[in-house]
């Protein structure tokens, strides 16, 4: 449903051109501002007479064995993906463990998508080699939370993940910060640039999005201050359409590719995030990279990661 000031505030509405024929994956499609992609998918499936096929598959982000069994299987089962979408994810909220013993924010928002991403980046590499096909992109709705992430963040150790004395805003703002960093030294540096593979991550905030999201904040700051938190986001929120407009402009818009912005973070249809000084630290990104592969591996073995610079490659 569009806000009441749809027209009158927010960012231009985007509009992608003709996409038959793309592969898109969305997670967290079932609400909020993922349900917008479902939602220009059910578009074009209008326009194209039910010519595009769309299918749904549960998973629980914040089990890395669910993770490996649904987007293993989709690598398996997809001939191309061009467009993969990380819009899943918990609100500032409690501290409390997923089901593998992970602080479940930094778990959903950062570590469960990681995982996914690995799974399906062989298929991502595929798409890039076919002729005539424009960049893969992955795009992932952050935050300007993530300036909100604690200072002394580190990345280093399960334990320092796992900090009961952290608040609410500080984990929603470390998995956001996580998700910047990620894209940027992880997959740009340390994969995209030494295979000089045609694949375009990105990130986006979407702003602040009236979704179910923002009943959490109750459950964040019991009492009458997240009552006044939810309702005040909600007074000046953009409806669920208008929040997709960020993902759906880095998804489409020519100029990512044409201006090389690879790993770059845009607040708003085409114009650039103010970043915070740990979304550009090197350091910071390779202490995340690095823990992202030790949680994975120990929870599932060393076999668990698809090897990203020789994914695809027969």
């Amino acid at each position: 449903m569009q806000s009441a000031l749809h027209k009158v505030v927010g960012p231009e509405e985007v509009q992608p051109q003709n996409l038959s024929g793309r592969v898109a994956v969305v997670t967290g499609g079932a609400l909020g501002i993922g349900y917008e992609g479902d939602a220009a998918i059910e578009e074009i499936k209008r326009q194209t007479k039910g010519g595009a096929d769309i299918d749904w598959k549960e998973c629980d982000l914040g089990n890395l064995a669910e993770v490996r069994s649904v987007f293993g299987g989709l690598r398996e089962s997809l001939e191309r993906l061009d467009y993969l979408v990380l819009s899943a994810g918990i609100n500032a909220n409690q501290y409390a463990l997923d089901h593998d013993g992970i602080e479940r924010i930094f778990a959903v928002n950062y570590l469960g998508q990681y995982y996914a991403v690995n799974q399906l980046w062989a298929t991502l590499r595929k798409t890039s080699l076919m002729p005539g096909v424009t960049s893969p992109r992955v795009v992932a709705v952050s935050s300007a939370m993530h300036q909100h992430a604690p200072s002394d963040v580190k990345f280093s150790s399960l334990e320092d993940i796992n900090n009961p004395e952290l608040g609410p805003a500080d984990l929603y703002g470390r998995s956001k910060l996580a998700q910047i960093l990620f894209l940027r030294f992880g997959l740009v540096e340390r994969v995209i640039k030494p295979t000089s593979d045609s694949i375009y991550p990105l990130a986006v905030h979407p702003g602040t999005v009236n979704t179910a999201m923002q009943e959490q904040w109750k459950d964040a700051y019991p009492g009458i201050t997240g009552q006044l938190i939810s309702a005040a986001v909600k007074t000046v929120g953009r409806d669920p359409e208008q929040g997709s407009y960020s993902t759906l402009w880095a998804l489409t818009a020519p100029e990512v590719e044409e201006e090389n912005q690879n790993g770059a973070y845009f607040s708003d249809p085409g114009k650039r995030g103010r970043e915070s000084s740990q979304a550009s630290d090197e350091r910071l990104g390779a202490q995340l990279w690095e823990l992202g592969e030790k949680l994975v591996k120990e929870k599932l073995g060393d076999d668990a990661l698809e090897d990203w610079r020789n994914a695809g490659v027969a």
